[in-house]
């Protein structure tokens, strides 16, 4: 049986991360969890190490000296994930964002279609995104826009934080080499992966916001995203493997 691995970063995610994690367990074909905890003074590492106890060979854990970007979080993640050797390595956001029923789907997208990387993506079918402000939708969505016209790269949700991989894109990627920490990470990855020669799909999906806690996302987020992705059209991508 593939191994498979969701990552999920936390900071103040008491509200959400129990339900979360069970809801990942109630799924077929048994994924694990490895939660990025960043110091949350909420006790959501509490709550993480309580479940422990009730799935010791399912939910991991590391637990770091407070916020330090979700790109540092996700790196964390997968360089642990790729030296535990799993085959499939995912992102998701603990808040429900993403809904875990739509995580077989991005698996079957790399194990059965033979896509390297399988993105839930908000936009390759017009905007399914619910309870978001206009003003942020509109914001996201042109930012995606802006991202394909910049990079040239056929990717309608650039910014999609629900993912899954193929171990040997992780291996390939120098994640060292990963410059931006915010949301513009998700940004980098997708376009090192696509610069790399890796299969991308996307997969149809609908996010809703968030219903407990409060979001992460902020002003300086977006100018990072936006001199990043200015930056990286003119930057060479070399892998460590080929």
């Amino acid at each position: 049986m593939d191994r498979k691995v969701i990552i999920i970063p936390t900071y103040n995610e008491k509200e959400n991360i129990e339900k979360i994690i069970r809801a990942v367990f109630s799924l077929e074909g048994r994924y694990h969890v490895l939660v990025i905890e960043d110091g949350s003074p909420d006790g959501t590492g509490s709550i993480v190490r309580k479940l422990q106890e009730e799935f010791p060979d399912r939910l991991f854990m590391i637990e770091r000296a407070g916020k330090q970007g979700l790109g540092t979080a996700y790196i964390t993640g997968f360089k642990w994930a790729v030296a535990h050797e799993y085959d499939y390595i995912f992102e998701m956001d603990a808040d429900f964002s993403h809904n875990p029923e739509d995580v077989p789907r991005l698996y079957a997208a790399c194990a059965e279609e033979g896509a390297d990387l399988a993105i839930g993506s908000r936009y390759c079918n017009g905007i399914s995104v619910i309870n978001w402000p206009i003003g942020r939708v509109i914001m996201s969505y042109f930012a995606s826009v802006f991202v394909r016209k910049v990079l040239a790269v056929d990717i309608f949700d650039s910014t999609a934080g629900f993912k899954c991989y193929k171990r040997k894109v992780l291996e390939t990627i120098d994640l060292d080499n990963i410059r931006m920490k915010g949301y513009g990470f998700q940004i980098e990855m997708k376009y090192t992966a696509y610069r790399l020669g890796f299969k991308i799909k996307e997969v149809p999906i609908i996010f809703v916001d968030r219903k407990e806690g409060s979001s992460k996302m902020s002003s300086s987020i977006f100018g990072e995203a936006f001199w990043g992705v200015i930056g990286m059209r003119f930057r060479k991508f070399k892998g460590r493997k080929n």
